[in-house]
């Protein structure tokens, strides 16, 4: 409804939005260069944020821009799952059988992984979401899981994401070895307020909309309101253009973001 209203082309702040056109911020550069760097050394890299921060977003870009000639991806999402169910899921991924025996499987992902590299001359990138959820079991078997000939070569690149929480996991004395294993870290700090002004009238540019529809006290609230989170900022945006549109005003002010920070709050 309010995408006529204010003339919009399409809905710039859903995040359906093709990846090719997304607002770049401090932390999904910072983040893709340290991504880069991972993807040259090898190794595990560690990528933390608060829930919207941009994190998962930044890596999909970046996996989603290797080549599929040289590169072998695997993204899994689900984590709250049983040692076995992990390494199952991981040949289900990788195209191997799943077998019930966990050493099979272990000795298969690794032969896989030195054949993709060896002979096939491609490398692989595995990244694990929601990585604050996996269990003891399977952080412990991370380590044995990615050891090449006696821990002397880097033969896959594994991206770690998760909250912030996994960073005190993984400091007990009990991961010490995996957090030794760790070439690259990063914390998402959120979308910075300099920059929720520059995203903003990107995304109103972007759908060909007025790029004055919010006034600058709107700007100032919604930076305090969003504390960080992309995904919180797209959500009182849409319910602020939503109530804008319903009461027929011609700028958004400070007043209807609240109305809008008051209703995402009480759903």
């Amino acid at each position: 409804m309010y995408r006529a209203y204010w003339n919009m082309e399409f809905d710039p702040f859903s995040k359906e939005i093709d990846m090719k056109k997304l607002f770049k911020t401090n932390d999904f550069n910072e983040a893709l260069t340290r991504l880069e760097f991972l993807n040259t050394t090898k190794g595990i890299g560690l990528f933390t944020g608060n829930p919207g921060s941009g994190k998962t977003y930044a890596i999909k870009y970046f996996l989603d821009n290797l080549n599929p000639n040289l590169y072998k991806v695997v993204y899994l999402p689900l984590t709250t799952i049983s040692v076995m169910d992990f390494y199952q899921a991981l040949a289900i991924c990788l195209g191997l059988e799943t077998g019930r025996s966990k050493t099979k499987l272990f000795f298969d992902i690794q032969n896989y992984i030195k054949q993709l590299v060896q002979e096939q001359k491609k490398n692989l990138v595995i990244a694990i979401d929601e990585a604050q959820l996996l269990s003891k079991e399977i952080l412990t078997d991370l380590k044995i899981l990615f050891n090449f000939d006696m821990d002397s070569k880097n033969m896959a690149t594994l991206i770690l994401i998760g909250l912030p929480v996994i960073n005190h996991t993984l400091s007990k004395r009990i991961f010490e070895d995996l957090n030794q294993r760790i070439v690259m870290k990063y914390d998402f700090a959120g979308i910075a307020e300099s920059d929720v002004r520059l995203y903003i009238t990107d995304r109103l540019n972007l759908a060909n909309a007025n790029c004055n529809i919010f006034d600058d006290n709107s700007i100032v609230a919604l930076a305090s309101a969003c504390n960080g989170s992309l995904r919180k900022l797209n959500l009182i945006i849409t319910r602020a253009l939503t109530i804008g549109a319903t009461i027929k005003v011609q700028t958004i002010n400070s007043d209807i973001i609240m109305k809008a920070v008051n209703d995402i709050n009480l759903i």
